[in-house]
């Protein structure tokens, strides 16, 4: 059975319902399944500001000059294990992987919490990273235990939460670091993450969705270790030197890796994702797109606290001087407007008043224009906060229209899988980012201040004001781009049978799915009830 979605006003097709039986809904059990996967995306969140301010601490502990692998490893784990696990859970069921994830990440963070080593502490780290794929798999489970009615608007939700994070960082920081230490954030993680992992199991059941298909070890091996050394290449390059030989090797090798795994892909069956799935636009530009929004809002990111912490004393035509507390107060825009605006994508693609890609395109219009906007006027920080707030907006259309897209193009049976190769995109293109314009920022826009202030500085850089402005519009370039690739995405999105993807031996083989025409808009699909 299908469902289509239509803007003509009209109702779309439903799943027949028995006589007399309501059409389910929002409920208790499935808000507290909802709460419990947003807790889980929270946490991944909180550990992209809250680990790197730990890296001075964690150099002083240890004596090490190492302590860039703390987060780099955490990146690395989650890139390269995410096509594994996304096709694991489309074969075993999306909550088992996910529940597992959350086990072994927890036991990272305890590891790297009493770790009496610094290689101890990088293993607890690179078990964390298994915390990356969650965000994935917590909304490809959404689609098929949530009632349909509630799909769009729950993965909207649960994507675009992430950008709340970034309010309570500061005062966690202050807490946790600089009362108690290092030690107390991995501690604070393992807690949290454990507390998540319980809530998903007690509020979410599992997926009846099962792919029958087997895993291709030797693919699932090119493919990681290929995305792998491509990104130590892309985080050592700026210390190494990019025409250095161990960048060059990284990079070609990672490639050359890609590549075979691509022509195995080809060959066999058991790839870790058919190859003609991505040849369809709307997956390809759907993971394009969320790739460039990451890489820009998480740009966007990094440059902001530089304009508001620089002192104004210094002279530089910029700087508001705040404390890593006060830098709070103008990410607080960015946090509520960003779940403003995946609430807005849940309602209206849910409704199918406007359709999720061009949700997509107004998200990356708004992430753009914010951008440019604060490169140029930066003074006031009335108009700071305003835009701010437009990034922020944009960021949580981008994020929620994502997920929306995607149940739009492929089958339930492969949510998991696709979702998981888009995850790498919004890794590895955010992580390319912010080489791009840093590189371009120290090349000749590093301000020239006395030695003294420089000392009272403790040797921190510091950008010229068109630095910064450089940096901005390179993330505003970067929405752009997105905003190109989403609005080449077609109006009309046919979601693609799971037997044209994955053939089945006819003993075995289920009834037939038929492919369901959108508008791009989120599907209802065939899933079972969330039990009340």
């Amino acid at each position: 059975m299908t469902s289509s979605a239509s803007f003509d006003g009209t109702e779309p097709a439903q799943q027949v319902e028995p006589p007399g039986r309501p059409r389910p809904g929002w409920n208790w059990r499935v808000v507290c399944s909802l709460a419990a996967l947003v807790a889980v995306v929270e946490t991944l969140a909180l550990s992209y500001p809250l680990v790197p301010m730990a890296e001075p601490a964690i150099t002083a502990h240890f004596h090490t000059t190492q302590a860039g692998w703390v987060m780099t490893s955490f990146l690395l784990v989650g890139a390269a294990t995410a096509p594994l696990l996304g096709k694991l859970a489309d074969l075993h069921g999306k909550r088992r992987i996910l529940l597992s994830c959350l086990a072994l990440s927890a036991a990272g963070a305890l590891m790297s919490a009493l770790a009496p080593s610094f290689a101890i502490l990088l293993a607890g780290r690179c078990l964390f990273g298994l915390l990356v794929p969650c965000l994935f798999l917590s909304y490809s489970l959404v689609r098929d235990v949530f009632p349909p009615r509630t799909i769009a608007l729950a993965v909207s939700i649960v994507t675009s939460a992430v950008g709340l994070a970034a309010i309570p960082a500061p005062y966690l920081t202050e807490r946790l670091l600089d009362d108690h230490g290092y030690r107390t954030v991995f501690g604070f993680f393992f807690l949290v993450t454990a507390l998540a992992a319980v809530a998903v199991a007690v509020t979410t059941r599992e997926s009846t969705v099962r792919l029958p298909v087997r895993v291709g070890v030797r693919g699932a091996a090119l493919l990681g270790l290929g995305l792998v050394i491509v990104l130590v290449g892309v985080s050592q390059g700026p210390a190494w030197g990019w025409v250095t030989p161990p960048t060059l090797a990284c990079l070609g090798a990672g490639a050359a890796l890609i590549v075979a795994w691509l022509a195995t892909a080809a060959r066999t069956g058991d790839a870790l994702i058919d190859l003609r799935l991505w040849r369809r636009r709307p997956v390809l530009l759907t993971a394009l797109a969320a790739g460039c929004v990451y890489a820009a809002t998480g740009l966007y990111a990094m440059v902001l606290p530089m304009l508001i912490r620089t002192p104004a004393m210094l002279g530089l035509g910029y700087g508001f001087g705040v404390t890593p507390k006060g830098v709070a107060e103008y990410l607080v825009p960015i946090g509520l407007l960003s779940v403003a605006g995946g609430i807005a994508v849940g309602v209206l693609a849910g409704r199918r008043l406007i359709r999720p890609g061009l949700l997509l395109a107004l998200g990356m219009l708004s992430t753009a224009l914010g951008s440019a906007l604060t490169a140029y006027s930066h003074d006031s920080k009335d108009l700071l906060l305003l835009f701010a707030g437009l990034v922020g907006l944009g960021t949580g259309l981008a994020y929620a229209a994502t997920p929306n897209l995607l149940i739009a193009a492929v089958p339930p049976g492969v949510q998991a899988s696709t979702a998981a190769l888009v995850s790498v995109c919004q890794t590895v293109i955010p992580a390319i980012a912010p080489i791009i314009a840093f590189s371009v920022m120290n090349g000749s826009h590093v301000a020239e201040l006395p030695p003294m202030i420089t000392r009272m500085l403790n040797g921190a850089v510091i950008y010229t004001e068109g630095g910064l402005r450089v940096g901005f519009l390179i993330a505003a370039a970067i929405a752009g781009v997105g905003l190109l690739f989403a609005l080449l995405l077609p109006r009309t999105i046919e979601q693609v049978s799971i037997e044209s993807i994955v053939p089945q031996p006819a003993a075995s083989q289920p009834a037939a799915v038929e492919p369901a025409t959108v508008e791009s808009a989120a599907v209802e699909p065939a899933a079972p009830e969330q039990a009340g």
